[in-house]
């Protein structure tokens, strides 16, 4: 047996995969321990889920298996996730869901010899994608980083002297510890030309962060300063395109868009009371309306964190004010629901709402064209339908473009030529570095919804091995709370599979299912009959991924996460916990098969559960997709080429230089 522990216990309880123990955090079942194992000697609900061991008990390795995978725990290479165990010769590993790490159940004989607290690597204590990180640098083997004055290559770790001097420049001396960069050959087919930093010169470095695989430089060349060269021409252009296009959109005029007394009944109709944060961004919203020149303001915030709600009292001052509003979303599925929210909230106002895509009839849709060029039709709401040539407004003021990543560049111009003086309000979960909201202030201001409505829990998270018994426990435990669930199989031909799975698991649940495929009518008959609660599990494939906002909703179930993306993962847990219920995330996968990219991915989103963790979750990652977002392909190019850190320095840079009045 291997040295493995520094810690050594004389009794383990193992608490099994039920959705009660799932919700308890690590501290409750230290708390409550004691009581627990009183409990187990008269209480069957203890003992049946539970199972508790102790050094010198006699049990055969076996008898410990069966009780284990009796509790729902699965066998897996690496016992890196809580609900899994490994065998190591005569021991067991064991990751415990009411332990923060594993414990090593060595048996000799018919005997437990001991149980330890297990550290070593090969047992998955410690995840090994963290454990490789350099923590000065946040870099692993082989990720690639950027060197300011010689471009971007491949770390390799850190060197001690005693390393080859003449991989070293002739005028330092090989003392003491180096970053070790590879970069590409002097020659092709050659070995990579090594470059060795001093620990003490870190500045110098930044790990790249990009969206492509980049192209290593060669030392000794001019490649890296002619790339960086290059690049902060373009960044300058572009700068200096951004504060034309401003300045033509400035030379527009309109009349201000001004309060109404009627705006306070609907405003006492939300069911929250507005955040701090909320309540300072509607501000900036409607300081923007009030000026005589057009808004376009960008409005970020966490799923669920709000931003509809001032979109609708910004569509409502737009309307009061006798202007149109266009609400643009990337899904017939989330333009179904805003028209739904939008219809009520206003119902009691004279504001008319109307909502157009591929399913309105065409006397409906002949109706709607008119009332919105004759500027009858206050709101209206809905899809990609909405750039089509045949529909002309009488009096367009607001354009709302919900989800604004999904939408291409060409889209997002697309009202800003036909009616310049429009204004327009975009709404993205996806966060903007603050690099970039500070470059784009004078042309593209952006605000923030920084916190959760007041009194929602976050969403539990639960990162787990793919198991029937559990599926049928986390399903049956919502469903007995009076809770719906949404269930994402990933791949449209597996939904028969799983709705067959289900429909044996728990014959007595209504189920129902939806993917991308289907024809957009049954889908939106699906999600409404979901919203009345004529189905309690909604078998889907990442379609709900975007706004959707159904408070019944508080249970998630992804069978396969290791497909799934990080944002992606995050966007659907913000799908459920929209109320006060504590809501469940059960992120599944299949120990056999878990590559490691997939395996980090699951770690951050276990790592990151608070609500607003879409600021910090993969942050880098996050940011890098909503910058390109904003500043299209052409500049996420740039960006992609010299690594998205050095991109935003080199804005800063172009932010103070422009800023000079001598500056050409």
């Amino acid at each position: 047996m291997p040295d493995l522990a520094t810690k050594q216990l004389n009794i383990l309880l193992i608490a099994g995969l039920t959705p009660y123990f799932l919700e308890k955090p690590f501290s409750w079942w230290e708390e409550n321990e004691e009581e627990i194992i009183k409990k187990r000697e008269f209480n069957p609900t203890w003992t049946k889920n539970t199972v508790l061991v102790e050094a010198g008990q006699k049990t055969k390795q076996s008898e410990f298996l069966r009780q284990i995978s009796e509790l729902g725990y699965e066998k897996v290479f690496n016992a890196i996730y809580p609900g899994t165990y490994k065998i190591l010769g005569s021991a067991v590993i064991i990751h415990a869901i009411n332990k923060k790490l594993p414990f090593a159940v060595d048996f000799l004989g018919n005997t437990i010899e001991s149980i330890t607290w297990t550290s070593d690597v090969q047992v998955g204590a410690e995840r090994p994608i963290l454990r490789t990180k350099n923590t000065e640098l946040n870099l692993g083997d082989g990720d690639y980083v950027v060197h300011i004055d010689h471009g971007i290559g491949i770390f390799r770790g850190i060197v001690e002297k005693g390393g080859s001097p003449s991989q070293i420049s002739k005028s330092e001396t090989w003392e003491g510890k180096y970053f070790k960069i590879e970069y590409a050959p002097a020659r092709k087919g050659g070995e990579p030309d090594v470059l060795f930093v001093p620990t003490a010169e870190k500045k110098r470095l930044e790990p790249y962060y990009g969206l492509e695989r980049p192209r290593l430089a060669r030392l000794g060349t001019q490649f890296w300063t002619k790339v960086k060269k290059r690049s902060r021409e373009e960044i300058i252009a572009f700068a200096q395109e951004l504060i034309k296009i401003h300045k033509n959109r400035v030379v527009q005029k309109r009349h201000p868009y001004l309060p109404d007394e009627l705006e306070k009944n609907v405003w006492d109709s939300f069911e929250h009371e507005l955040t701090k944060s909320q309540e300072r961004a509607m501000e900036e919203i409607f300081a923007d309306m009030g000026r005589d020149e057009p808004m376009e303001r960008v409005l970020t915030g966490d799923v669920g964190f709000g931003k509809t709600e001032l979109a609708l009292r910004a569509s409502l001052r737009s309307a009061l004010s006798g202007r149109q509003t266009v609400i643009l979303a990337p899904t017939t599925v989330l333009a179904d629901q805003h028209f739904s929210v939008f219809k009520n909230r206003l119902r009691d106002t004279p504001v008319k709402v109307a909502m157009l895509s591929r399913l309105t009839s065409k006397k409906e849709n002949k109706k709607i064209l008119k009332e919105l060029e004759d500027g009858e039709l206050d709101i209206a709401i809905g899809t990609h339908r909405l750039f089509s040539k045949d529909i002309k407004f009488g009096n367009l003021g607001l354009v709302v473009i919900d989800e604004e990543q999904r939408f291409g560049v060409r889209h997002k111009e697309h009202f800003k030529k036909l009616h310049p003086a429009s204004d327009i309000l975009s709404l993205s979960a996806t966060p903007i570095p603050r690099t970039l909201a500070f470059f784009l202030a004078g042309v593209r201001p952006a605000s923030q919804i920084k916190e959760a409505p007041r009194g929602r829990l976050a969403p539990l998270t639960k990162v787990l091995p793919f198991s029937k018994r559990l599926i049928k426990g986390a399903i049956r435990a919502e469903l007995k709370r009076e809770g719906q669930v949404y269930y994402v199989s990933n791949r449209v031909r597996t939904i028969p599979k799983t709705l067959e799975m289900l429909g044996s698991l728990i014959p007595r649940a209504k189920l129902g299912s939806i993917h991308g495929r289907m024809n957009e009518g049954d889908i939106i008959e699906t999600m409404r009959r979901f919203r009345k609660k004529e189905i309690d599990v909604l078998i889907s494939t990442t379609i709900i991924e975007n706004g959707l906002d159904i408070s019944s909703v508080n249970a998630l179930v992804a069978e396969n996460a290791a497909l799934l993306g990080l944002s992606q993962a995050h966007q659907l847990r913000g799908r459920i916990g929209r109320g006060e219920t504590q809501a469940m995330a059960y992120f599944l996968y299949n120990p056999k098969n878990l590559p490691p990219k997939a395996e980090k991915r699951l770690a951050n989103l276990l790592d990151f559960q608070e609500l607003g963790s879409g600021l910090e979750i993969a942050k880098r990652d996050l940011e890098i997709r909503g910058a390109g977002n904003i500043l299209g392909r052409e500049q996420s190019g740039i960006a992609n080429r010299i690594g998205w850190n050095l991109y935003f320095q080199f804005m800063n840079e172009v932010v103070e230089d422009l800023a000079r009045p001598d500056f050409e």
